[in-house]
This record gives C-alpha cells, structure tokens and sequence, in this order.
C-alpha cells in the first residue's frame, strides 16, 4: 500500500449525515477505551509496546474533526455502537491513522504525522505497555505481527467491531485503501484463526499499563554534560536561596543516578550465590534456596550478566510476562543461580531472588527474541519447590527438579489405570513432556508430571506459569496427594477443568467430592466436586463446583466463583445447584451442600427446601433460582454462582 492511496477518501454527498465536533467528542469520550484498543490492534508490531501505547492514544486523541464533517463512510446501522455517525466518523479516521503509520517513510514526500513519534501524550523517563496475557494472547499477537496493516484492520473490525465483510470493506475504502488491497487483505485475514474473544483480553488493553524504567545508563550517559554544565547554576542558586543547613527534602537519600552499590552488587555475574551441590542433604530446609546451580554455562560470565541487565531494564524486545501478582523489577540485591546452559535451541538462565523466579532465555545464534518470564514462589517449600520449566517447544515442555527428585514420570489424569511413563532425569532435567497448558481442542488428555523423592509421589500440572501447580484431593485442610489409585480415579473425571485455571499465579489445585446425590427417576447417584485453585498471592482464588452423573466421563461445571472462601481451609462449606434433565424427560433442580448443612432452600423461579445437605425439585427448563442453605449452628451459605 502506497501513502498517496491512504490519502484519497470518498467525497460526501449533500444527503450525507454530518457530524459535528460535539457529537464526535461525546462519541469519543464514551468509547475511549475501546477505540484505543482499535488503534493498538491496527498499528505495526514494529513500532514496540511502548510507541504502539503512547501511539495508539494520540491517534485517538487526533480524532476529533476541527469542525463540521461528513459521516458518509460508513452507513449509520453498521457502526455496531447503536447507529451513532459520530462514533462511525471516530473510528473511520482512527483506522485511517493507524494504517498511515505503518507505512514507509519515504524521501520523495513529506511524512504524515501519523508516522513520527507522538509529541504528545509523553512519560519521560517511563516505559509503558500492556498487562502479559496467557500464551493464547501471545499466539495472537506473533500472528497479527506477520499480517499487513490492512489484513490486521479487518480482523479487528471483524472481531472487535462484529462487522459484516461488506461493512469492513467500507471502511478500508474509506480509510484509502483500494479495492485489490481490501481483497488481499480479506483473504490474509481469513487464513488467521478466528480467536477474536482475545481481541478484549489485558494483553491489547493500551488504557491498563504497567510501566518501567527507560535505559538508566543511557540515560545517564546522556545527562552527564547537562549535569556537568548545571552544576554551579545549582551550587550558585543553593547559596543564595538556602542560607544555613538549606531544605533537604529528601534527607540522607544520595543524588538522582549516584552510583549505588548495593543495586551495581546485584548486576554484577561475579556476586551471584552459587549453592553446593551437596548442601541441601544436611539443610533444615527445602525449597529453592538450597538449590544447586546446574548447567553448561554456569561459567559463561558474558550470558549471566546479559540475563542480569534485561532482569533490571528489559528492552522494548523482549518479550517480558509475569504471574499476577508478581513484580517484575529488578533483584534487590544479588541472586541466587539455579541454572545456566543450552537448552534445545535457547540458552536459559533461571535465578531466584528469595521472593521470585526469573527466567530469561535467549537464541543460540544471538539475543534477537530474548524472553524475560517471573513467577512469584514466596513461602515455596517441599512440593511447591521441586519443579520449574525449563524450556517450552512444539507443544512440549522441560523442567529442572530439585536435587532431591530421584524419578519423574508422565501420567495422563484422564486416564487413571494407564499407569505412569517414566521419564528420564539429566542432572535434574527431565525429558520433554507434552503440555497441556496450550491445548485449546477438545480435552482429549491431561498429561501431568509425577515427582518421586524419599517422602513419597506428587503430582504437578503445567498451567502455563514457571512453577506447577501441586495437585491435592481430600477434603479442605486434611487434603492428600493424589499419588493413590483411588485420588487419581476421583481426579479423571475433571482433570480438564483445570483448562479454566492457566494463567492465574496458581499455587495448588484440590478436588474434593463433597456429597453424593440420589437422583430422582430412579437414575442412580451423582457426585458433587468441587475443585479450589490456590495463588501464590493470597488472592484470586478459584472455585468450580462440578457436576457427574453415573458413568460420565467428565464432570460439568455447575458454578464458579473467584475470590471466596468456599471450599478451602477457612471455609470448607459449599453449595452450588443445577438443572438436570432425567431419562424419562423430566427436568429438576438439584442441589447439594457439603457435610454440615441442615436445610437447603430455594426461591425465584423455583421454590422449595429440604432438610439436610440435599434438595431436589421438579422445575421446568431454563429456570434461574436462588440457593441458600443453613449450617448446624445457625449460619447460612449461598449457592455459588
């Protein structure tokens, strides 16, 4: 696409709608956000996280017409925000900007404004960019980064604004793009995979940022002469202003930029601590602090310190995510190695910093493409600290297993009685196992690592994070491993639930069957579930009451609910309820508490109650009810939602 087809833009007709600047303000202002994302989506990858954000919003910003202008565009009923010509006109030239700053500067013609850095909005001294999505989002992203400006607009427009083709031809044509480029562009699009639910995700979210510092050194390099010729204005001015002891607001506190030695102790290879390999045999503890460091290029001083410097100031290349809850700052001080040496086709570094996991891989052929990844793991001991990832590749993964694994093995949860494939441990590196952390199919599997030390066998589930999540059944603070055939089998039937936990910081994931139902029509007995996800930052829990009935294969999930104490040590009560519909046709309400509940009533579109921790009512399809039940000493519970 050339500039001069971006400029041509279809003349108005006398009948046209006409918006003026108030109507495309209150447009604007309304749809803010979402008109951001748009730009954001559209604009080239290429410009980095932080001129896409700062981009995406002075483009929006810029979208205002100076006075009254034609809305002929786009017919008023596509727009998709309730026939407003103002938001039309908006997003017309929102997407004509975004497509005129991926072009090429070219030397026979003056560059648009679109195409330079934006004069405003600026944060000096700041790096902003979105929230890490999950590796579904990241997928995303690398696919809409190979598409051309006008192929990622239509997936946008179709996603994101629901348009029809015909719609987003419109606008494209509008927005100066010529009919063999639309056609192009549709075609390119189509070859993506429709995942435009992701298009809402934090991931392409410019309005919720997280920001970093810009490059310290270079920045400081660069200030070195300003300072150096301010000096005695500052000297001078402290004199004359500051008779006496002067203000000092900031105390004892040194210069912006002095040189500190605590944080330079923390850059530096030669200061991280290194653990025997002998030491965590005759510890009292263990967790990651008394892991040794592993691997071929524990020496490569070049390597840790390159791991060092993106760790305190990742550049706008790398591709940076972190757990929720963890911060991705730099080491306060100087870390412990855990592990560095090449791994498939990357050099991997992980270090631990008593608080957090940081791992930061890199090409064997260069430092194009290096990756920055954390996980918090404060607390971590036993179970929680026997295994990290250590590479993910074509669908597979790798860990590094503390010193005191002696065997690791490969089991499918859905599949109980298939027994456990041993797998092979290289200095605590286990061979690839495939994950189902990215899986986004049909729950075919459900492929887990089983770790063996001298205390006994767990089992951890990859969920798309550094650190597994330790998996437990039994009932809430008196939970086991599910290393005994009768856990497993009770865990099969909703292994793939854990499909709805990725991504969350997860610590550990219990299954507990805390009632068993008689069910109505004589159609036997159904179990009631209800599996709660602990994070390692105390909040964002996540609990799933699920539903089987004789001889399913899967439990469905019959409510859910996040940040609540139902289901855990604190609160080990639960109630949840669903329509079900027997074999000879009849629908019903049934619900269920855990132990301890005296009575269960509903009310809303179905009314009844039963005595004890069980309730079934014949009801019709489609009804919505309220469940609250009453525990032995007076206090009650709601139905999970």
């Amino acid at each position: 696409m050339q500039s001069q087809d971006v400029a041509q833009r279809p003349a108005a007709s006398p009948t046209d709608p006409v918006v003026d600047v108030e109507q495309a303000e209150a447009a604007l202002v309304e749809h803010y956000p979402r008109l951001v994302r748009l730009a954001y989506l559209v604009l080239p990858p290429s410009l980095g996280r932080n001129r896409r954000v700062l981009t995406a919003h002075a483009l929006t910003q810029r979208a205002l017409p100076r006075g009254r202008a034609s809305a002929s565009a786009i017919p008023a009923q596509s727009t998709g925000r309730d026939g407003d010509p103002g938001y039309a006109f908006v997003r017309l030239r929102v997407v004509r900007t975004a497509l005129e700053a991926g072009l090429p500067l070219s030397f026979r013609a003056w560059p648009k404004r679109s195409q330079l850095p934006p004069l405003l909005p600026q944060v000096w001294g700041l790096r902003l960019f979105p929230r890490s999505g999950g590796a579904d989002e990241l997928a995303l992203d690398q696919r809409l980064s190979a598409l051309s400006g006008p192929a990622r607009a239509v997936y946008v427009l179709r996603g994101l604004e629901k348009l029809p083709d015909g719609d987003v031809r419109r606008v494209l044509a509008a927005a100066g793009v010529d009919a063999e480029e639309v056609d192009e562009a549709l075609g390119e699009a189509d070859e993506t995979p429709a995942q435009y639910e992701l298009l809402n995700s934090p991931e392409f979210d410019p309005c919720s940022l997280h920001a970093r510092p810009t490059d310290l050194m270079r920045r400081r390099q660069h200030g070195k002469a300003a300072l150096a010729a301010a000096a005695a204005v500052a000297v001078c001015g402290a004199l004359l202003v500051l008779p006496g002891g002067g203000w000092g607001p900031d105390g004892a506190a040194a210069p912006a930029y002095a040189e500190n030695p605590a944080a330079e102790a923390a850059l530096n290879p030669g200061k991280l601590t290194r653990i025997a390999p002998t030491a965590w045999e005759v510890s009292a503890r263990k967790d990651f602090s008394v892991w040794p460091a592993r691997g071929d290029l524990t020496e490569d001083t070049a390597l840790l310190r390159r791991a060092l410097a993106v760790w305190a100031r990742p550049g706008e290349s790398v591709q940076v995510s972190a757990t929720p809850g963890t911060q991705s700052g730099g080491p306060a001080g100087p870390a412990q190695l855990l592990y560095a040496g090449t791994v498939d086709n990357a050099r991997v570094v992980i270090l631990y910093d008593g608080l957090r996991i940081a791992r930061y891989a890199e090409p064997k052929d260069g430092t194009k493409g290096a990756a920055l990844d954390f996980a918090r793991v404060d607390g971590a001991t036993g179970t929680e600290a026997n295994a990290v990832v250590l590479d993910r590749a074509d669908g597979n993964v790798r860990y590094l297993t503390a010193p005191w694994v002696k065997k690791a093995a490969e089991r499918d949860l859905l599949k109980p009685r298939a027994g456990a494939l041993p797998m092979t441990l290289t200095d605590g590196i286990t061979s690839p196992l495939a994950s189902p952390a990215q899986e986004t199919g049909a729950c075919t599997s459900w492929n887990v690592l089983q770790l063996t030390d001298d205390t006994g066998t767990r089992l951890m589930s990859d969920l798309g994070e550094l650190v597994p999540a330790h998996l437990t059944a039994g009932r809430p603070g008196a939970a086991r491993e599910v290393s005994g055939a009768e856990a497993q089998h009770a865990w099969a039937p909703f292994a793939c639930s854990l499909g709805a936990m990725r991504s969350l910081g997860v610590r550990s994931v219990n299954a507990w069957q805390y009632a068993a139902q008689p069910l109505p029509d004589a159609s036997g007995a159904a179990a009631w579930v209800c599996t709660r996800a602990e994070t390692w930052r105390g909040g964002g829990e996540r609990v799933l009451a699920q539903f089987r009935t004789p001889g399913g294969t899967y439990g469905a999930v019959a409510a859910k609910a996040q940040d609540v104490a139902a289901c855990g040590a604190r609160d080990p009560h639960v109630l949840a309820g669903v329509l079900w519909k027997s074999a000879a046709g009849n629908w019903f309400l049934l619900a269920a508490g855990s132990k301890g509940t005296e009575t269960v009533t509903a009310t809303g579109g179905v009314t009844g109650s039963a005595r004890g921790g069980l309730l079934a009512v014949k009801t019709k399809q489609g009804v919505q009810a309220e469940l609250k039940g009453t525990l032995g000493d007076g206090s009650t519970i709601s139905g999970l939602r």
